[in-house]
């Protein structure tokens, strides 16, 4: 069973254009952000992931858009880590304000070493990122 991680934030100026609307390159920035703290609430963080020689290099990423975020919107960031197997990742995402589905999103994510050569995550890292 996947595990959904909730990220809150506010929509900051500088993520806007100039009628006060999230520019669609913030999204994944966002995306970003919520990775990181799932990561961090698996007992993964991504400086441990480089530590032991990997890296998690984006290999995909969509995003669609339904409604506009603003400035000084709060939202939510959903992060599920919808799929793992031994050398990739998956990520799907839900942006909302007070619940209202705003964007959706996937990122995949292949497991290299430090040499950029695709390499299978050891299990005990699997066993982190594994369904809990």
């Amino acid at each position: 069973m996947s595990r959904t991680f909730v990220s809150a934030l506010r929509v900051r100026y500088a993520e806007t254009d100039a009628m006060g609307v999230a520019h669609h390159a913030t999204y994944p920035v966002w995306f970003e952000v919520a990775r990181t703290d799932a990561m961090h609430a698996l007992g993964l963080p991504y400086r441990e992931v480089e530590a032991r020689g990997y890296y998690l290099m984006l290999s995909g990423l969509n995003v669609e858009y339904r409604r506009a975020a603003r400035y000084d919107d709060e939202l939510q960031i959903h992060a599920t880590l919808s799929a793992v197997r031994s050398r990739t990742l998956t990520f799907s995402y839900e942006v909302r304000r007070a619940g209202e589905l705003l964007a959706t999103g996937e990122t995949r994510h292949i497991a290299t070493d430090h040499t950029y050569r695709p390499a299978r995550l050891p299990d005990d890292l699997l066993a982190l990122l594994g369904p809990g």
